[in-house]
């Protein structure tokens, strides 16, 4: 936890904001979750959506791929006016919008995003920044809302792996090791001694748990590892040549089934192998970390492990299937899940696919003086853009140089921006969420974020100006970074 923290502070927001839900449920008032779509937002709904279930409530949940004056205007009329509303994962970054729509109404907003705006006196606000608590690293909205759960009902500790499956889903996983720290430390405490959760090192292969090897290798996209990736017959070749059994009784062998010593020669050729093609050790290193294993979930499926969950989530949240993981979150483990694993194996696929056209477009990634651009245009779904930014930002060769990826929403005319930097960068003091914040604001848009990941949504006309903004802004931040000794 960082100094200053105000943890006490902080729970004590978290349970006011439990004893006001309940109190407007004993009042028989309805409530209207609105939650963000990707793996942390769903979580969140998921989590707030059970305790409410729990609680008798008369409830309903929506989730949205942004906040905008729609969404924002829907939630204000739901039920007449009159039900109670709970933001989750989205809120505190347009919080004058808010105000200027929802006037004195009682909102409650559950988010980790950096606060922009002022919010009404009316406005009850669960935000790890206002308690000096890092939102993009130590706790995710999913968190928060286990938090208020938990107040809500000692009952409700049961769902603390969905705030895991969260945090990493919004890649908390920034501690040594690849692990979760600060405030989630606290949830994974709780998932653990509840039987829900156990922690261990391991290589971090999508499908761990449930893929043959060489299909896992193959899998697996953060980091990208080039002609292996999205590439199961030279991932069969690449262990072969390693020795490393494949089979055993006529049955494939899982990452999960390898001795400590095939791990270790794995590993090791595929740091080597990164290295050569011009990566940095550090991402080869993103391989190996702390795995979240969620004990009774059955073996050999993707919600054993905590980071398939999450990007099983995501995935329907990004191909506009989100009920499906609010379901599953919920408990569903029938139709809705058997419906999201196709769903997710379809994303898996149009990932890979965005991922080897960039890799046969380089031209498509241009280095500007202080950032990287990452040109989508019309050739990269909008839904899949957040996803392959944070991908590619870990394998460029200049580190301290954000990219700015962008992909046109064509029916709207606008674009949706996503940007990354690195943990290191943003810990110097670059402020992305207040860079992408600013320079939408300069060409009609709005955007916002965390220090280290920030989203936006701009007019498609105003885009060159956008980036030349987010370009010049940057080039500020890190002169006066190093002015001051950073």
């Amino acid at each position: 936890m960082v100094a200053g923290a105000r943890i006490n502070d902080f729970m004590d927001g978290a349970r006011a904001a439990a004893e006001e839900i309940l109190e407007n449920i004993s009042g028989g008032r309805k409530v209207l979750v609105v939650s963000h779509m990707d793996a942390d937002g769903i979580s969140a709904a998921g989590i707030i959506g059970k305790a409410l279930l729990r609680a008798e409530a008369d409830f309903c949940i929506r989730i949205e791929r942004w906040m905008d004056e729609r969404t924002i205007g829907e939630a204000l009329h739901y039920s007449g006016g009159e039900a109670l509303l709970i933001f989750t994962d989205m809120g505190s970054g347009y919080l004058d919008i808010l105000r200027v729509r929802a006037g004195d109404r009682r909102v409650i907003v559950l988010d980790h995003h950096q606060p922009i705006g002022t919010p009404s006196e009316s406005f009850m606000q669960v935000n790890p920044h206002l308690f000096g608590i890092d939102g993009s690293r130590d706790i995710s909205s999913a968190g928060i809302s286990y938090l208020v759960a938990k107040f809500m009902g000692k009952d409700n500790v049961d769902l603390a792996y969905l705030a895991v499956v969260g945090a990493l889903g919004d890649l908390q996983d920034k501690y040594e090791g690849r692990a979760l720290g600060g405030v989630n430390e606290i949830i994974v405490k709780d998932a653990v001694e509840t039987g829900y959760l156990s922690v261990e090192t391991d290589l971090l292969f999508f499908g761990r748990e449930t893929r043959p090897i060489h299909k896992a290798l193959a899998y697996t996209t953060s980091p990208y590892i080039p002609g292996i990736s999205g590439e199961e017959d030279k991932s069969l070749a690449f262990l072969s040549g390693l020795n490393i059994e494949l089979k055993r009784n006529d049955r494939w062998r899982a990452l999960r089934d390898l001795s400590q010593d095939e791990k270790r020669r794995l590993f090791s050729a595929l740091h080597d192998y990164l290295v050569s093609k011009g990566f940095r050790s550090e991402v080869a290193m993103s391989l190996l970390g702390t795995v979240y294993i969620l004990a009774k979930e059955e073996p050999w499926t993707p919600l054993r492990d905590a980071r398939e969950f999450a990007l099983l989530l995501n995935a329907t949240g990004r191909m506009g299937t989100t009920g499906l993981g609010v379901a599953i979150c919920m408990g569903d483990r029938g139709r809705s899940y058997e419906d999201a694993l196709r769903v997710l194996e379809n994303y898996r696929q149009i990932i890979t696919k965005y991922l080897r056209w960039l890799n046969e477009n380089p031209e498509r990634i241009e280095e500007w003086e202080n950032i990287y651009v990452l040109h989508g245009e019309k050739d990269i779904d909008e839904k899949a853009i957040s996803t392959i930014s944070t991908i590619i930002s870990m394998s460029l060769p200049r580190v301290e140089k954000p990219l700015i990826a962008y992909s046109l929403v064509s029916d709207e005319g606008t674009i949706k921006i996503s940007a990354r930097t690195t943990d290191s960068t943003a810990r110097m003091g670059l402020n992305l969420g207040e860079i992408i914040r600013i320079a939408a604001e300069r060409c009609s848009g709005i955007g916002g974020g965390h220090d280290i990941a920030a989203g936006a949504q701009v007019p498609y006309n105003q885009r060159n100006l956008f980036l030349k903004y987010v370009n010049s802004l940057v080039g500020e931040y890190m002169a006066r970074i190093k002015k001051d000794g950073g």
